[in-house]
């Protein structure tokens, strides 16, 4: 079964690790504690969505070691190789006022106080000083409350008051 609207990538098997059946886990979530012992998962593989819990975990080398329950030699966990690890949307971690998943910003429509449209986001760069929202026509926001006004999800658009220069039309 393909990961569906409501599935929310939160890591992925990128292979086993040794002979006893534990996988390594690329973390794609600001809350690894969703791979702590006692935990489980839900493992999108190929056309089949299966649980498993987690026995055991611990960080290493930039992914978590994962040992997953019913899964005991490295065969096993080589199936599992490539396998996304999903949450469903009503599992998402409730994020302070103000704060988005960059899922959320995705597809919002970038327009001015005044009502000019801008395009819409289609990426998100993250890293520096502060993210930036890429519209479809080229135009780069910076993400900062001077510039970023409002953020409405509900009705898809990002309010922004540019700063001089910002807009191709403004030189």
């Amino acid at each position: 079964m393909d990961r569906s609207e409501r599935d929310i990538l939160i890591g992925k098997v990128t292979g086993p690790f040794g002979i006893r059946g534990e996988v390594k886990i690329l973390v794609l979530t600001d809350f690894p504690e969703r791979f702590e012992k006692g935990r489980e998962i839900v493992l999108n593989i190929g056309n089949e969505r299966r649980k498993a819990k987690i026995e055991s975990s611990r960080p290493h080398a930039g992914v978590i070691l994962a040992k997953l329950e019913g899964v005991d030699n490295r065969n096993e966990a080589e199936q599992l190789r490539n396998a996304e690890i999903v949450i469903d949307r009503d599992q998402l971690a409730k994020l302070e006022e103000g704060r988005f998943y960059v899922f959320d910003i995705i597809g919002l429509k970038a327009i001015t106080e005044d009502g000019r449209e801008l395009g819409t986001i289609n990426e998100v760069l993250q890293g520096g000083a502060n993210d930036v929202y890429c519209t479809d026509t080229g135009l780069c926001i910076p993400a900062l409350k001077n510039i970023v006004i409002k953020i409405d999800i509900e009705n898809g658009v990002m309010v922004i008051r540019p700063m001089p220069g910002l807009l191709p039309d403004e030189v």
